[in-house]
């Protein structure tokens, strides 16, 4: 059996006496019952005040539920409530929805009666346990399913509440193996758990979605951490878990350094022949005296020479003394010491004065008598900081970490990342060639006498001190933590958990291009590649293999036939099931169907109760109410416990001042918006239409600054007014204009255009004898008569003109000359209306177009116009006096003009 300590479910047992000796009021929405009840199933309602309290059984209350006693308790300020075991709710609030916290109720009673127990939905994988359940019932939340062990081998998947379980078709001892949130899709692996948020919540070491991954650094089928002190592990679910690289402590990036050693202060400590960098990094540029390889190393230059160069050696600068060599440029030669004589001192020897003294034993040559004055040291002695020093048996110099260099005679660098070196078996004899690093940075392994950033193939890093790379077995082409821990196989053979196999075993896949032996998922128990949806066999606790997967449990209206291993559907009568057929329901679909041997029946509750909706029991059976006939004392009396809730509305709260004021205000605003968009849309339509009658008027007459300085010059002067010449409008450019009256407005306009023609021929007539006053040398005096009286001038005339307004002023010309113009003066009739033309739609069935373009001459005539009457009465009418018969009162008398007898001259009558 589980542990407690292990099981994050753990029931809590509260024991809950039923006193069936009280009688309860046990409450589902819409309807109360009053009796005797055993259940200990929802939550406690009462108020202060009230006649009693009540039971409510899951569901959803509002403040329109019925009955009236329920909606009266639900409504109470004073209302609390008192929750039973697996529920939470601390306060009244509608609407109150009464529910199951997510996980599973049991109780020790059938019809949800007797102790209750909870167990919460778990929050981690429970792993392959079980836990006893001493259960006559059991509820369960919304979208949780739990996986209960009947017996000793039937494994059934309870999607509904129990309400006895010896209805069941199954029977045995209970232990409760699985419950999870059937809210996750896709369905979560072994090692995680769905919540009621429909999140798979991982054990420790997964991770992904459905937590069917190893996070990095955990390996194994059970996500394990890597060893610590890993700084690459072979992780995964395949992996092994032997450390690929180990973490660097003091590497020389921690503190910009490049080669050489960080100290516990932070400070590099470069090593030999390394300085800082222009850029400021510490031990990354060669020091003074020394030059870089092509090997990344710094070696010192040769004896005599102060700067060289980089790659060749070549000697740039040699010291005092010296001068380059004409065969080696990497050399500078002594120059010879001689006496003062003028004799060179030898080898060995130099110059003191006048004879050559004999160097220092520890010299081959020197400028000076002691050792520190040797410019090349004696056999086995190495030139070091300007004296010579000797090597140990490993050509390491003394006192120092550098190697002795006989070809240089000089104390040398052992390398770039080598903190120490020697030569075995070192003599005079030896070179530099043989050099074998014994010491490496921090960040580089030793590997056959070098220092590199990684191991070779064919070795691994030493777990002895993570710094040396040891060579493999002869089996492994690969190997970690240790020479026979095989990565991979040197024979063609694949390597399975460190060793080398010629078929991989069972639980795991051959990947043949790797040539190694793969696990599988740890939901499957055979695969055919390394996803959790690549299964091809499933264990027994997720025995349903849906397109590759391992899955728990089937769908709800399904069950696990353990013969097909596939999942069958349920009979049509229940909404899940243990087995095939209409026995083997563990609930009904039906809501008028109660659950009886296994079967669906017919609920047959008692008066007007139902099927409790989530509880597959009628109301009546968890409330037993007495007969009226028994002996049993009769209940008490409540009244509103079968009358429906009647809610009283309240009367419409009055509007504040301010309210009132904010609607007045929208709704002038609203008004005024209103106005402005009607009356933009009229300026809108009354542009468009004055548009329209000035483009068929060709009254545009929008001018630029030069038209108008014509016009001026034109009146300065006296000449007739130029007219611009405007494009007539067209249907398409004007698509408001109707073509018919298009043409129609042409023809009124012609129309009009000659009717003035005819008007100012007339108006000349009066002008033909000008004034005496106004008489120029340019006008011969004319052989008729004046046609001015005394009191018709033609001042006279024009002040009448003007007066009616019908005729324009002279022009500019005539007023400040006084002479009148060659041509007739301009005068352009002015009228307020337009004439109708006689083309006109109302001149089609009219008669009266010739009335309407009468001239009204009601004024006195003057001689000319009362004669142009005589002349022309079929055009003008006479409307100042009613007698005709003076239309020829004015006719001239016949004189002789010169011309011949039968001439007659127009004005004769």
């Amino acid at each position: 059996m589980l542990q407690l300590s292990l099981l994050p479910i753990a029931f809590l047992t509260t024991l809950l006496t039923a006193t069936s000796s009280t009688p309860t009021v046990v409450c589902v929405a819409g309807q109360c019952l009053e009796g005797f009840s055993n259940t200990t199933l929802g939550m406690t309602i009462s108020a202060s005040g009230a006649q009693t309290s009540a039971l409510l059984l899951p569901g959803q209350y509002t403040t329109t539920t019925d009955p009236e006693l329920l909606h009266g308790l639900l409504t109470s300020s004073s209302a609390s409530l008192s929750p039973s075991t697996g529920f939470n709710s601390s306060s009244v609030s509608l609407p109150l929805t009464v529910a199951l916290e997510p996980g599973l109720a049991i109780y020790s009673n059938s019809l949800y009666g007797g102790s209750a127990g909870f167990s919460s939905l778990p929050t981690s994988p429970v792993g392959n346990s079980s836990t006893s359940l001493s259960a006559q019932s059991l509820a369960l939340s919304s979208n949780i399913w739990a996986a209960i062990n009947v017996g000793s081998t039937n494994r059934v998947v309870f999607w509904d509440s129990v309400p006895d379980f010896s209805q069941l078709a199954v029977s045995g001892s209970l232990s409760l193996v699985d419950m999870q949130s059937s809210a996750c899709e896709p369905a979560c692996s072994s090692n995680g758990i769905c919540t009621s948020s429909g999140t798979c919540a991982c054990a420790a070491g997964f991770t992904g979605a459905s937590c069917e991954s190893c996070e990095s650094d955990f390996f194994g089928l059970s996500c394990q951490a890597c060893p610590s002190g890993c700084l690459d592990c072979d992780d995964g679910i395949s992996g092994t878990g032997k450390c690929l690289a180990f973490n660097i402590t003091n590497a020389p990036s921690s503190c910009n350094c490049l080669n050489g050693e960080c100290g516990s202060n932070g400070q590099c400590s470069c090593n030999a022949g390394w300085t800082t960098a222009d850029n400021g990094t510490a031990c990354a540029k060669c020091a003074s005296g020394f030059f870089l390889t092509s090997t990344g190393d710094c070696k010192i230059c040769e004896i005599g020479c102060s700067a060289c160069a980089d790659i060749t050696g070549d000697c740039q600068t040699c010291k005092s003394g010296f001068t380059q060599d004409a065969n080696d440029k990497t050399k500078c030669d002594a120059e010879p010491t001689t006496t003062s004589s003028g004799t060179v001192c030898p080898d060995g020897s130099f110059s003191s004065g006048t004879t050559c003294s004999t160097c220092s034993p520890s010299c081959q040559t020197c400028n000076g008598a002691t050792s520190n004055d040797c410019i090349i040291c004696a056999s086995g002695s190495y030139a070091f900081n300007g004296s010579c020093i000797t090597a140990d048996s490993n050509g390491v110099c003394e006192g120092t970490g550098l190697i002795a260099d006989n070809n240089k005679k000089e104390c040398d660098t052992c390398g770039a990342k080598c903190t120490s070196c020697g030569i075995s078996g070192f003599t005079t004899a030896s070179t530099v060639n043989q050099l074998q690093c014994t010491g490496c940075l921090p960040g580089s392994f030793l590997s056959n006498g070098s220092c590199v950033s990684s191991c070779p193939a064919g070795t691994f890093i030493s777990s002895q001190d993570n710094t040396t790379c040891s060579v493999c077995d002869s089996s492994c082409s690969t190997c970690a933590g240790s020479s026979t821990f095989c990565l991979t196989c040197a024979n063609g053979e694949f390597a399975s958990n460190g060793q080398c196999v010629s078929t991989c075993p069972a639980n795991t896949v051959a990947a043949n291009s790797t040539k190694t032996c793969l696990n599988c998922h740890p939901d499957c128990v055979s695969c055919s590649g390394t996803a959790f949806n690549q299964c091809l066999s499933c264990p027994p606790d997720r025995p349903v293999l849906n397109q590759g997967r391992c899955l728990p449990v089937c769908g709800k209206t399904q069950f696990f036939d353990s013969t097909s291993g596939s999942c069958q559907a349920c009979d049509s009568s229940c909404s899940s099931c243990s087995g095939s057929g209409s026995s083997e329901c563990l609930a009904c679909s039906s809501s008028s169907q109660v659950l009886k041997g296994g079967s669906c029946v017919s609920a047959n509750c008692n008066g007007t109760t139902s099927v409790v909706t989530g509880l597959g029991v009628c109301l009546s059976d968890l409330v037993v109410v007495p007969q009226a006939s028994s002996s049993a004392a009769p209940l008490p009396s409540i009244t509103g416990l079968t009358q429906p809730t009647v809610v009283t509305q309240t009367s419409s709260k009055r509007l504040q001042w301010w309210e009132i004021l904010l609607m007045a205000l929208g709704c002038a605003f609203i008004f005024l918006a209103v106005i402005w968009c009607w009356r933009r849309r009229a300026r809108k339509q009354r542009a468009k239409r004055t548009k329209a009658f000035a483009q068929a008027k060709n009254l545009d007459q929008s001018t630029s600054w030069r038209w108008r300085l014509v016009r001026f010059g034109e009146k300065l002067f006296g000449h007739r007014a130029s007219k611009r010449a405007y494009p007539e409008p067209t249907p398409d450019a004007n698509p408001g204009l109707d073509s018919e009256a298009l043409k129609l407005m042409k023809l009124r306009n012609a129309e009009e255009a000659r009717h003035n023609q005819e008007m100012e021929k007339l108006m000349l007539i009066s002008d033909y004898q000008y004034p005496p006053e106004k008489r120029s040398s340019y006008y011969p005096p004319s052989v008729l008569p004046s046609l001015y009286d005394v009191g018709h001038s033609r001042k006279h005339l024009h002040a009448v003109d003007s007066a009616t307004n019908r005729l324009s002023g002279p022009s500019l010309y005539s007023q400040v000359t006084g002479v009148p113009r060659n041509g007739p003066e301009a005068r352009q009739p002015v009228r307020k209306d337009l004439i109708t033309s006689r083309f006109s739609a109302s001149s089609l069935n009219s008669s009266t177009a010739h009335s309407a373009k009468s001239r009204d001459l009601t004024r006195p005539h003057t001689p000319a116009e009362q004669y142009a009457m005589d002349v022309r009465s079929d055009l003008l009418v006479d409307t100042s006096t009613p007698d005709q018969s003076s239309h020829h009162a004015h006719w001239i008398q016949p004189t002789h003009t010169g011309a011949t007898v039968s001439s007659k001259n127009p004005f004769r009558r």
